[in-house]
């Protein structure tokens, strides 16, 4: 089952984030673009260009009960949302051809909104697991008992999710060093709180929030029926600080150079001993597998050593705690509103838990995504918008191969090279050219519990299935119906959903400057990440090797070192600032990609300059539409957990983008004695 993802490595999706005050798309505005009444003038351009293009919006606007954010990506997916939920209550409302895709969405959906049926079962769904882990009775069931919760459920470089609650993670793709073959990557897991930091910080808020995690344990546990709830929930906070602990920090298992590390199997028992690796893989389905990748392999040397180090019981009281967590939502509603209470607002700060069908339609595309994508596109992505998009696709591409030309810094070998990867990069645009076949997964009507599960082994098998044979170069690792855009660099190519290709990101009623600012410094943004400090490390094969001169890669360090200076100097909160190298290739993708658009942009217009909309010109309005489609709120405890673990910086410094182009400071006659200004030599100029 694809899980939410967090997107932290270099080639991870950029969200947009903004919205009108009133609900409306930014894009319904007379001009189609500009929300003028919110801006705010008081502030100088140059002085905080984030609030002088969205001071008015923010002052006025609540954060919804049930968000933890608001911005244009909450507003694109409440839209999305919308039209996923009345194609589900379609089908649902009447008879399908059973065995269909249409079937399954509308069983698995009804089933997940049955509350009823759901109530009336209690936690009967969870007997039979939990009496296995209760059955444990030495090592070699325990790790019998591991081996069955791995899944899935992460995706190093691409759909990106390093969180997983099993104890290891799976992800099957290319090989980084023979990209004509799949491998198995094994990476660290084990974990419920976002990070390693919400365990081990001595900070006395994430002391309290230790307490509260605690207290949440036992109260899951006491809904469960576990006896001694209290005790074992200690055990469970016990184990999980042991495993956070050796963790890798969010920065290390983001960068491909420290995680493709290689093991034979007979390694792992040498290198990580402690876990009965022989059973492990054997439940795991992985036990014909001669190498893996360990990546985070003193992590997971040092999770597989307090396999064999904690008491049974310990381990038995995390595996139950675990799979009553995970199930949450497919078991009585106590259960989801005690995880809602802990996750929701404890960690993220929203008081008010989503409705229920709005979770089922996250729940149906997550267990058939790409069914439920192939009915949305037929209704919301019309082919002129595909075409359109693909036409600005060439435009950038072309704009950012000129810029490899004219580059003096960088070598006619390195750019040969960069040329190549340019000339192979395959876009998708929309939705993929083949279809998931979904005929091998079983959903049962009223069996929401028993449909997730299964969604999960599919996956899983899916997965599974992909090891020795050939790389598929046209697959897509995100749903149709996702608000949000990726570049896969061992594949060497990039998705745009069709959802995110909707107003107010692209509206064909808008003029140049807003299309261009929006979706077209995301495709540049998605293009650049080819070639940043982790696209520099794949070749136009996806094989994992630097491609660059020594010359060139030491200019290119350097450029980089610049942005980590200028994005470790913004501080949201007194007691933390934005991670500049952990943001570094999105930094870099946000400053290529800006430059790339206003270029493109330009060109676009033939010379003819764009009409002047409410007293600004095209370029004006052009680096406005960039800053309101960076528009956003965030409550306080989820800013503080994304600057923990997401690699983006916060959308208020990703407008702040605009402080490295010159045709920002033309474009408003920004000065040396405004706060943003930056001295010529010290603008960031990757490409």
């Amino acid at each position: 089952m694809k899980r939410p993802f967090s997107s932290i490595v270099t080639a991870a999706c950029l969200m947009l984030l903004a919205a009108s005050a009133n609900g409306a798309p930014v894009g319904e505005a007379s001009s189609h673009h500009l929300d003028i009444g919110g801006m705010d003038r008081s502030v100088r351009p140059g002085d905080d260009f984030f609030l002088y293009a969205n001071g008015g919006w923010i002052a006025r606007t609540e954060i919804p009960a049930d968000r933890s954010s608001y911005g244009r990506s909450a507003m694109l997916v409440e839209k999305t949302q919308d039209q996923l939920g009345q194609i589900m209550r379609d089908l649902a409302a009447s008879p399908q051809k059973p065995g269909s895709n249409a079937r399954k969405i509308a069983d698995f959906y009804k089933s997940y909104m049955d509350e009823d049926k759901i109530e009336a079962l209690g936690v009967a769904p969870l007997a039979p697991i939990l009496a296995e882990i209760a059955a444990i009775k030495d090592r070699k069931d325990l790790a019998r008992v591991l081996g069955q919760t791995l899944r899935a459920d992460v995706d190093v470089l691409n759909n990106t999710n390093l969180f997983t609650p099993n104890l290891f993670g799976l992800w099957v793709e290319q090989d980084l060093d023979n990209p004509g073959r799949n491998i198995a990557f094994l990476l660290q897991g084990g974990l419920l709180m976002p990070a390693k930091d919400y365990y081990l910080s001595e900070s006395p808020r994430m002391a309290d929030i230790r307490e509260k995690y605690l207290a949440h344990v036992t109260r899951m546990l006491t809904l469960a029926d576990i006896p001694d709830a209290p005790a074992k929930a200690r055990a469970v906070l016990s184990v999980e600080k042991q495993i956070a602990a050796v963790h890798w920090a969010t920065e290390d298992m983001s960068d491909p150079e420290k995680g493709n590390v290689r093991w034979a199997r007979a390694d792992f028992d040498k290198k990580a001993p402690g876990l009965d690796w022989t059973t492990y893989f054997k439940a795991a389905g992985l036990e014909g597998q001669k190498e893996l990748i360990a990546w985070g392999d003193s992590a997971i040397a040092g999770e597989a050593a307090l396999v064999s180090a904690l008491p049974l019981e310990d381990w038995q009281a995390y595996l139950t705690f675990h799979t009553i967590a995970t199930n949450a939502s497919v078991l009585p509603k106590a259960f989801g509103l005690e995880s809602f209470a802990f996750r929701g607002t404890t960690l993220s700060g929203t008081p008010k838990q989503r409705d229920r069908w709005k979770r089922a339609v996250d729940a149906t595309n997550d267990a058939l995504g790409e069914a439920v994508g192939q009915i949305y596109v037929a209704k919301h992505f019309p082919p002129e918008s595909k075409a359109a998009i693909k036409k600005m696709v060439a435009n950038l591409i072309a704009v950012f191969d000129a810029r490899i030309d004219k580059l003096d810094w960088m070598s006619p070998q390195t750019k040969a090279e960069a040329r190549a990867k340019l000339k192979t990069l395959r876009v998708g645009v929309g939705y993929p050219d083949k279809w998931t076949d979904y005929s091998a997964l079983d959903v049962l009507a009223g069996d929401a519990f028993g449909n997730r599960a299964r969604a999960e082994q599919f996956e899983l098998r899916r997965a599974l299935a992909k090891l020795g044979k050939p790389v598929d170069r046209d697959v897509w690792v995100m749903n149709p119906q996702l608000v949000n855009a990726v570049n896969l660099p061992t594949i060497n190519a990039l998705n745009f959903p069709a959802a995110y290709l909707q107003p107010p990101t692209f509206d064909a009623r808008a003029p140049s400057a807003s299309n261009y600012a929006a979706v077209g410094a995301t495709i540049g943004h998605e293009i650049s990440h080819s070639f940043d400090n982790g696209g520099a490390l794949f070749d136009s094969a996806g094989k994992m090797r630097n491609w660059w001169t020594p010359e060139d890669l030491a200019h290119f360090t350097q450029s980089g070192a610049q942005l980590v200076a200028q994005y470790d100097g913004y501080k949201p909160f007194a007691d933390l600032s934005v991670n500049g190298k952990q943001t570094l290739g999105e930094n870099i993708a946000d400053v290529a990609g800006l430059l790339t658009a206003y270029q493109a942009y330009l060109l676009s217009l033939k010379g003819k300059p764009e009409p002047v909309v409410d007293g600004f010109t095209g370029p004006q309005q052009f680096f406005l539409s960039y800053a309101q489609s960076w528009r956003n709120k965030v409550r306080e405890p989820a800013a503080r957990q994304r600057l923990l673990t997401d690699g983006h910086a916060p959308a208020h410094y990703r407008a702040l983008t605009v402080r490295n182009l010159d045709g920002w400071y033309d474009a408003f006659g920004i000065t040396s004695e405004q706060a943003l200004y930056l001295p010529p030599e010290k603008r960031v100029r990757v490409w």
